[in-house]
């Protein structure tokens, strides 16, 4: 009997710059980690290799300017005012976004703050503060002088910045700072709008357009290839990370032709049918500071087909509570058996949570790598599809 469930391994590989060959860097250490002592392992059909994004992207030479934004924001705009809607707060993420949008609007750029928090779950305020104080607001949208009035100066616990300071830092005689809970307050200010909100930005984007604003999304700038930059046809500056002043990482493009090719060449070296993802950040919260991960677009913006769906399990403590006149084991077995013979589009019966496996197994690989030190941005994941009755 099989005593083992699933193993997720972090891939040590050596340091990828712009231009390497990050198929062949990547199929030759998984070889090498496989075959090391005392840590190797088997390939396995249906295990998973998971790539981080910035990998892929650095591999690609992927990155734009704070300039090349700006040119981009300028063409994409109108002359006068901008609101610059609901951004998240973030050094890494929006800072250098920020400084190339603020230089291509030709007038003052609006600010909207969401509040009590940003998209991902950054604090803008202390939240008992806000409902302790939210009578004192002389409206659901206001300003900086007033956000001051009610709630003073509050500073990130994580970071201990003050992030309205930062941005406004930015470019303090071009930047007027309001906060709003609503879209619909962008245009009290202006009526051209850069929605910077990213899972919610086709709603914000609908609602805006309705109402007769000119609407333009992240995802439209550095969207298109120009010589000698980035960009990224399906994202523009979605995903995008900080690299150094001035420059940003932009997620990566032509992710389903990568692990389509690394899917093929793994199973030329291996024999196996190995499934392939590039995956970004997961999609899980932290409980202490109240933060989503997932300040990326998405979780992985390509996998291969094995990991398209759903899973399409039993719910195991459930059937072993409720096994009647079997025994625990006999219940799980036949379970697990009569759910492998029915349709993946079955939804009766209970199962596990529904989320995509791509998110899944995505949100594991971001656990494993870290963004930190560890020096593994590839996972090899082995038995992740088998069940209680493999052996």
């Amino acid at each position: 009997m099989r005593h083992i469930g699933t193993v997720a391994r972090g891939i040590r590989l050596p340091v990828v710059m712009s231009g390497d060959d990050l198929k062949k860097i990547v199929v030759n250490s998984l070889m090498e980690a496989a075959a090391s002592e005392p840590d190797g392992f088997k390939f396995k059909d249906r295990d998973i290799v998971g790539v981080t994004e910035s990998l892929v992207a650095r591999a690609q030479g992927n990155y734009v300017t704070t300039e090349d934004i700006a040119q981009d924001v300028a063409r994409l705009t109108d002359e006068g005012d901008a609101v610059l809607l609901f951004p998240i707060l973030s050094r890494n993420r929006f800072l250098e976004l920020l400084k190339g949008i603020v230089a291509g609007v030709r007038g003052t750029l609006h600010l909207v703050l969401s509040y009590p928090c940003d998209e991902v779950g950054n604090g803008v305020m202390d939240r008992q503060e806000f409902y302790e104080k939210a009578h004192l607001l002389s409206d659901s949208a206001f300003d900086e002088d007033e956000f001051r009035r009610v709630f003073g100066t509050w500073t990130h616990p994580f970071t201990g910045l003050d992030y309205v300071e930062l941005y406004k830092s930015v470019a303090p005689e071009k930047i007027k700072v309001h906060f709003a809970q609503s879209p619909k307050a962008a245009l009290s200010y202006a009526k051209q709008v850069i929605v910077a909100s990213i899972h919610d930005r086709n709603l914000h984007r609908q609602v805006l357009e309705w109402l007769g604003a000119k609407v333009i999304t992240l995802d439209q700038i550095c969207a298109a290839p120009q010589e000698g930059r980035g960009w990224n046809d399906r994202f523009g500056l979605l995903g995008s990370n900080y690299s150094r002043a001035g420059v940003v990482k932009l997620f990566p493009r032509d992710c389903e032709a990568f692990v389509a090719d690394l899917q093929e060449e793994l199973r030329r070296q291996t024999g196996r049918q190995i499934d392939v993802l590039v995956y970004g950040d997961g999609a899980f919260k932290d409980p202490v500071g109240g933060i989503w991960e997932l300040a990326d677009p998405v979780v992985s913006p390509a996998c291969t087909s094995g990991l398209i769906g759903m899973p399409h399990e039993i719910k195991f403590k459930y059937v072993a509570d409720n096994a009647g006149d079997k025994t625990p084991l006999q219940a799980v077995t036949e379970a697990i058996q009569a759910k492998a013979k029915t349709s993946r589009s079955d939804k009766t019966g209970l199962g596990t949570t529904p989320r995509r496996l791509s998110d899944l197994v995505g949100s594991l690989c971001d656990l494993v790598s870290g963004s930190g030190d560890k020096g593994t941005p590839v996972i090899y994941i082995s038995g992740y599809f088998d069940s209680y009755i493999v052996q």
